[in-house]
This record gives structure tokens, C-alpha cells and sequence, in this order.
């Protein structure tokens, strides 16, 4: 009699908690990209791929919102999921990626360094979109993890 030995090496409840994640992120994306939509900020978005196009903008804005929500599953997927969890760490997510999204590395790609951590009411309501993102994507995140 022959056994067979399964060669997989991800944790299966790794991969769901960061699909989960990466389903969240979306729905938070989407919420996100129509303010963005609205506020007309999709052509600078695009910028960081050499266009100007708002569509290309919410591309490149849905798969960086992917990703964010693939990060945010790996930080909070330990963690008890209820609304006042998802929406604490979904916040403190939000704002942590506005320091490393919009205050740092989006002046940098664009090649305005002079702007990094330059705060006027452009970046107060790009704060306020990274936290309803955040809030979203945390809130979103737990029927999708309690689903498995």
C-alpha cells in the first residue's frame, strides 16, 4: 500500500484570511476610488504609470487597494473580529497608509520630493479617504474571514 504526502505549504488559513483581505481592500477601494472620482484626484493616480487617464487612475488605484487590504489581513487576521476591532484597526490602517502612500512614496514617484509630508487641505481630504477605506476594508473583512 502506497500513501501519499501532500506537498503544500501554505497554510490554508493564511491564503483565506489574505483573499479576504484582498476582497476587502477592493470594497474599501471602491468606496474610496468614487471619492476620488468626485474630488477629480484619478489622473495623479494614473501618473504613477505614465498616464493621465482617470480609468487607468482607479486600476492602478483598485490593485494598490488590493494589496493594502492583503497587508491589512496579515496585521489584523489575528486578531478578534468584531465591528469595534475592524473599525479601530481598520482607521489605524487608513492612517497609516496615508503617511506611506500620500505623504511619502506618491510625492516621490511622481518626482515632487518637495511635497513630502506637505499637509494643506488636499492631503486633510485625502486623510479622511484613507480612513473610510480603512474603516470599510475592516468592516468588510469580517463576514469574509468568519465565512471560510
Amino acid at each position: 500500500m502506497t500513501t501519499s504526502v501532500s506537498t503544500q505549504t501554505q497554510n490554508p488559513s493564511l491564503t483565506r484570511s489574505v483573499m479576504a483581505g484582498v476582497l476587502a481592500g477592493l470594497g474599501g477601494g471602491v468606496v474610496f476610488g468614487m471619492m476620488m472620482a468626485m474630488m477629480g484626484m484619478l489622473p495623479m493616480v494614473a501618473m504613477l504609470v505614465g498616464s493621465q487617464d482617470p480609468v487607468i487612475g482607479f486600476v492602478v488605484h483598485m490593485a494598490i487597494s488590493a494589496f493594502i487590504g492583503a497587508v491589512y489581513a496579515l496585521a489584523a487576521g489575528r486578531l478578534p473580529q468584531n465591528a469595534l476591532t475592524g473599525v479601530i484597526t481598520g482607521a489605524v490602517n487608513g492612517v497609516i497608509w496615508w503617511v506611506l502612500g500620500a505623504l511619502i512614496a506618491m510625492p516621490l514617484m511622481l518626482g515632487m520630493s518637495n511635497m513630502v509630508f506637505q499637509i494643506g487641505d488636499p492631503q486633510w481630504m485625502s486623510l479622511l479617504g484613507h480612513i473610510i477605506y480603512g474603516v470599510v476594508t475592516g468592516l468588510l473583512f469580517i463576514p469574509l474571514i468568519k465565512r471560510g
